[in-house]
């Protein structure tokens, strides 16, 4: 029988992403405790299995980088090399070679004909000779340079379109299977009780049914009429009692199959958290930071679908944690800290959902330094600044485009990364998300959202004649309380609960709904929901149930709605609303804060100038390109005098400059312009190969708007920049 390549393929793939994850979890750890024997050895049995597999299917470069891996592996193992940063760092390279290569695997894409360059990377450290080690004192894991491999990526969250079972779980679901099998054994005696039931039926029917039927002979037919009724009757109770009992099996197989079936689709939230040690590690590198990584809850199991979508919101909130809320080490020093900052990542199961807290020991957020990010970038007006509270100026940094970055790089500072949190959690995953800070002790970031998408707990509630679904996991409580009880706080009704205002408003005056009108109710019937620190009380007019129930996403013509998040059907048949929680409370909100009116027809058509300076004439010809074919005006320099002498004659919207450069580099160009008043706030990008931590914080300390490194450079991540400093 021929040998079905596909699916060895499919099973390669399977199997060498698990020993990528294992290889890249033990070189942390080995990284992160210190030498480990067998740590080792299984980073080296993971590698060397691979090759094996590899080999046998014929897929040359995975095995070749296995195999050069393994030598290294051999070396640390014989005491011929030493673990040092540098090394690890390769590995971990290696590790996301091979990432992309089983990816490419996996999506049936030829692979490259020829080795990449880790391979040849790998066997130059071979020929280095033990005395140039770093740190040659056996067993220790010395930390060199900071240094992020060029062209890294970042691990994903789930690489492949398929999740395992645990055969425990399987072999649940086939018993359970087996269970509504029998039951269907049930159905099949009643099916037989109904005929006989039929059968009594139509033989009383044909009794009354005679034409010459009289009085009498019904007399003389009585008692068989008596005994065929009494008959029909007896059995209409059996069904009766049976469909009773069976309708009770039959919830609890149901119930019993959801359950199970649901789990089959849920993964442990650490499949999210292991990936992120890794990622920390490279961002604390780059930063020049030193960070330590905690984890609580890993087997706190979530819907597979959702873990997808988290794994983008916490990487960009990892991100910030690292860059925005650690501290520099000799920072924390002077502040009376350890000079490594710690970041907790916490999971719980919370009130039918799960709750992910990001916490770190940082310098927290500056509320006074938002006002100003958010006045300078025209978020918000400058009159209504102050009168915002601190929760709705912490909100602030969830707008698209909002950075508190002193500089923009190929970290953070881009405004775009909370953007995403808010609306993957609110709007794709209906959650919530919650900030605390204090100033010098650090920041949590709590997400609450479901278990599952595919069935969700809903609380339905009426109101102006229609019924609505609200998500179970954000009522807090039901309570009714009378009307005389609601206070006027700042013109707007609100109720005491346990020594918390929370306001309160009719839920169809919220929706809008025609049938809205005001009503004389002496007692009222108020909702509590909770969306991360926000409450909120609806008023309705009568809590109809609670059930789980399957949401149905929105038609495509009304997705941008954002009161309603999809809809489900009720038990008769009627479409049902669900309403979106944090959409109701900014409904509800009012005095909400004004943003600026959005620049004129003429501005917005104004085009923008900008110099960009560097000694290599190819690279300002491409760059050049790139920006004018966005509409902007450009004018090139072919080194940092050359632009000083252009600067002097006129004021550019932006200057775009190399480092390297002859005469006067970039830093110090960057310093020259920041001392002339009109280039104060001009923004001034570096594009540099520098790609060292203490290359950027010299950008940030000379005046940089934005750092760009030259192996990270493509067309998108230059324009995003410059429309992010000058739109």
């Amino acid at each position: 029988m021929a040998l079905d390549i596909k699916t060895l393929l499919v099973r390669f793939a399977a199997e060498a992403a698990k020993h990528c994850d294992l290889i890249e979890k033990e070189l942390l750890a080995l990284e992160a405790d210190g030498f480990a024997k067998e740590r080792l050895d299984a980073v080296f049995r993971a590698a060397h299995t691979m090759k094996g597999a590899a080999r046998m299917l014929k897929l040359t470069v995975v095995s070749e980088v296995a195999h050069h891996m393994e030598d290294v592996l051999e070396s640390l193992r014989d005491g011929q090399n030493v673990l040092t940063r540098e090394i690890t760092d390769l590995l971990l390279k290696s590790v996301d070679v091979l990432r992309q290569l089983i990816a490419d695997i996996a999506a049936g894409t030829p692979l490259p004909a020829t080795l990449p360059p880790v391979c040849s990377e790998l066997a130059q450290l071979l020929t280095v000779a033990k005395e140039q080690v770093s740190d040659p004192v056996p067993g220790k894991i010395p930390l060199g340079e900071d240094h992020t491999p060029e062209g890294k990526r970042e691990p994903s969250v789930i690489e492949h379109g398929y999740v395992q079972i645990r055969s425990e779980r399987l072999d649940e679901l086939i018993q359970l299977m087996g269970e509504m099998v029998s039951f269907q054994y049930r159905k099949k005696q009643q099916a037989q009780l109904m005929r006989d039931i039929v059968r009594l039926s139509a033989a009383s029917l044909e009794l009354v049914s005679r034409p010459n039927y009289n009085l009498e002979q019904a007399e003389k037919k009585r008692i068989e009429w008596a005994d065929t009724l009494a008959a029909m009757h007896s059995q209409l109770r059996k069904l009766q009692d049976s469909l009773r009992n069976d309708t009770v099996i039959e919830n609890l197989l149901t119930t019993d199959l959801q359950e199970r079936s649901l789990k089959i689709r849920m993964l442990p939230i650490a499949t999210v958290f292991d990936k992120l040690t890794r990622v920390i590690r490279d961002l604390a590198h780059a930063t020049g930071k030193e960070v330590e990584f905690l984890t609580e809850g890993g087997d706190t199991e979530l819907d597979r679908k959702i873990i997808e979508q988290l794994g983008d919101c916490l990487l960009h909130m990892i991100r910030n944690a690292v860059d925005h809320g650690i501290e520099l080490p000799e920072d924390r020093i002077r502040a009376g800290k350890n000079r490594r900052g710690i970041i907790r990542l916490i999971a719980a199961y919370d009130s039918g959902g799960v709750t992910i807290t990001l916490r770190d020991d940082g310098a927290g957020i500056a509320v006074e330094h938002i006002k100003k990010v958010a006045i300078h970038k025209r978020l918000i007006k400058e009159e209504a600044v102050e009168t915002l509270t601190e929760k709705e100026l912490l909100d602030l940094i969830f707008a698209p485009g909002f950075s508190t970055s002193a500089i923009i790089t190929d970290i953070s500072g881009r405004g775009v990364g909370m953007n995403v949190v808010r609306k993957t959690i609110t709007e794709d995953l209906k959650g919530a998300v919650k900030i605390q800070t204090h100033a010098g002790l650090g920041t949590a970031f709590s997400l609450k959202v479901p278990i599952t998408l595919a069935l969700s707990r809903m609380l339905m509630v009426a109101a102006a004649e229609h019924t609505f679904a609200i998500p179970a996991y954000s009522v807090q409580e039901v309570i009714m309380v009378a009307d005389d009880q609601a206070i006027d706080v700042v013109g707007k009704p609100a109720l005491r609960i346990r020594e918390q205002l929370v306001p309160i408003a009719e839920l169809e005056v919220i929706l809008g709904c025609p049938q809205a009108k005001q009503r004389g109710r002496k007692e009222l019937l108020v909702v509590i929901l909770a969306s991360g620190a926000d409450r909120l009380g609806i008023v309705v007019d009568a809590v109809v149930s609670e059930a789980d129930m399957v949401i149905k996403s929105l038609p495509s013509a009304i997705k941008h709605s954002t009161l309603v998040s999809g809809f489900t059907i009720g038990s008769n048949d009627e479409i049902i609303s669900v309403l979106g929680v944090a959409a109701l409370m900014q409904q509800a909100r009012e005095n909400k804060a004004a943003t600026a009116k959005p620049a004129g027809t003429a501005a917005l058509k104004q085009r923008k100038t900008i110099l960009v300076v560097d000694d290599s004439a190819n690279t300002r010809d491409i760059v050049k390109s790139i920006l004018e074919s966005y509409g902007y005006q450009v004018e090139l320099a072919e080194d940092g005098m050359a632009a000083l002498e252009k600067t002097g004659r006129k004021v550019y919207d932006a200057v775009i400059t190399d480092v390297e450069m002859p005469n006067l580099d970039g830093f110090s160009l960057t310093a020259h312009l920041r001392q002339d008043e009109r280039y104060r706030q001009i923004p001034v990008i570096i594009v540099t190969s520098r790609e060292k931590a203490e290359d950027k914080r010299r950008g940030i300390q000379v005046g940089a708007s934005a750092y760009i490194v030259k192996g990270a450079f493509d067309q998108n991540n230059l324009i995003e920049t410059v429309q992010n400093v000058i739109g």
